[in-house]
């Protein structure tokens, strides 16, 4: 068996086009790193800055930051919350002019939000005057970041495509390969639905994981356009054939049985949908690059054993959408609160430029097994005991001709929910592909 691959030229071009997702030391280094430092220095003064518990993230950005302070550049502050009770902390702090200093989170609608209220700096201007730190990242992270063509966030952490996993041993046992082609994937459905293997590991529960399945099935039928014209708010977007088409395909796959059985009482917080595929119960499962790391570290030898294969999601015959799109998240990010004192934003630009996205942080996110999002990270991907993921996933990034951001970040949050409620009975079958892009039509006439 194999793991799909890209043209060769995915990674002959790392070297050449690592311009595009070379994640490297964003701006500057911390202790120990290479880089300028230039917009301020924040000297005895603090700031704040609430994060994502978790590994391994929590104890990079703490390494971070602890790093930071010990450059007499002013104090930074950290709070890490969950992700779910973060969500609401900070919607509602910003709301009530209580944010933080520096504000994580996804970019997209959220972000366009607190923009287009004011809420958040203008960062256009001072990467304009610290061109290289800008240059230091890849292209495709910023587009998340820009409202009205302006930027109001920096990106931060790894880059997360949406990748086609699968377990090799079960597909061997299938006597099948990874699916690159629709036919190919429904050909693997019946095939595990034969053998008594679940074809598709789904934790329906959590909504955002059905929904990625929409995400791809509407770029390989109508192309990246379609969302675009539905992220920029146009007119009867939702209402695209292609839209229909993608219902349709869902239903396709409700009706043949590809999902686990009883998929939509599963959660993805428990990671019972990556059990299934590390204990060769499942042949695939769509899902974020982050779960590689909680494969590795949870699934046994699994992952150290070979057995974990991945690539791109399958091209459906007539569609427009390149093979080579993604669709995910490109990175987090850190917007800059209007609502800071002077002083506070100091240090804040300090520490973009000397802790963010350090040599010393891109090393930390290649050693846990993730693409850190800025340039000239080839040596050290090459380097890593998961050097052909890492290095797939790199070539990848940088030949996507398209990285549409994950749906629920992308759309304003009202929209985002009404579209996490309609994906959930979708699945369920409480709602025809028609009534889909009719209710999410609403959103945009809203």
């Amino acid at each position: 068996m194999r793991n799909f691959l890209f043209p060769r030229r995915s990674f002959l071009g790392a070297g050449i086009g690592a311009t595009a997702l070379t994640l490297a030391a964003c701006g500057t280094s911390g202790p120990g790193g290479s880089g300028g430092s230039g917009g301020g220095s924040g000297g005895g003064d603090s700031a704040s800055i609430w994060q994502l518990s978790g590994p391994p993230n929590e104890g990079i950005y703490q390494d971070s930051i602890d790093a930071f302070n010990e450059l007499g550049e002013g104090t930074l502050e950290v709070t890490f919350f969950q992700n779910d009770a973060y969500k609401q902390k900070i919607r509602t702090a910003i709301g009530a002019g209580e944010a933080p200093t520096l504000i994580y989170g996804w970019g997209g609608g959220g972000l366009r939000t607190y923009a287009q209220e004011s809420q958040v700096e203008d960062l256009t201007g001072w990467l304009d005057e610290n061109s290289d730190f800008k240059a230091r990242f890849v292209d495709s992270v910023w587009n998340a970041a820009t409202v009205e063509d302006k930027i109001y966030a920096l990106p931060i952490g790894a880059t997360q495509p949406i990748i086609m996993f699968n377990n090799q041993k079960v597909l061997e046992d299938l006597r099948a390969e990874a699916p690159e082609t629709w036919d190919d994937l429904m050909t693997v459905v019946e095939s595990a639905n034969s053998a008594g293997v679940a074809p598709i590991s789904l934790a329906g529960q959590s909504r955002w994981t059905s929904m990625m399945w929409l995400e791809y099935l509407l770029d390989r039928i109508g192309g990246a356009e379609v969302f675009d014209r539905i992220a920029a708010g146009e007119k009867d977007a939702w209402l695209d054939d292609s839209v229909v088409e993608m219902g349709r395909k869902v239903e396709e796959l409700v009706a043949a049985n590809a999902f686990t059985k009883g998929f939509e009482s599963m959660a993805a917080d428990s990671n019972t949908d990556q059990a299934l595929l590390w204990s060769n119960k499942a042949a695939l499962m769509l899902h974020g690059g982050w779960t590689y790391g909680s494969m590795k570290s949870g699934g046994g030898s699994f992952v150290q054993d070979g057995l974990l294969g991945f690539g791109p999601f399958p091209t459906i015959e007539g569609g427009k959408g390149d093979l080579e799109n993604l669709v995910g998240n490109p990175c987090n990010y850190l917007a800059l609160s209007a609502e800071a004192s002077d002083s506070e934003k100091e240090v804040a630009k300090s520490y973009f430029l000397d802790g963010m996205m350090t040599d010393d942080v891109a090393a930390a996110f290649v050693d846990s097994g993730s693409v850190p999002v800025i340039q000239g990270q080839d040596e050290s991907l090459a380097a890593s005991d998961d050097a052909e993921y890492l290095q797939w996933v790199y070539g990848a990034i940088q030949e996507a001709p398209a990285f549409t951001q994950s749906w629920d970040q992308a759309l304003q949050p009202t929209a985002a929910e009404e579209l996490l409620v309609n994906t959930e009975q979708l699945f369920l079958g409480k709602v025809t592909p028609e009534q889909f892009a009719e209710n999410m039509n609403a959103t945009l006439e809203g």
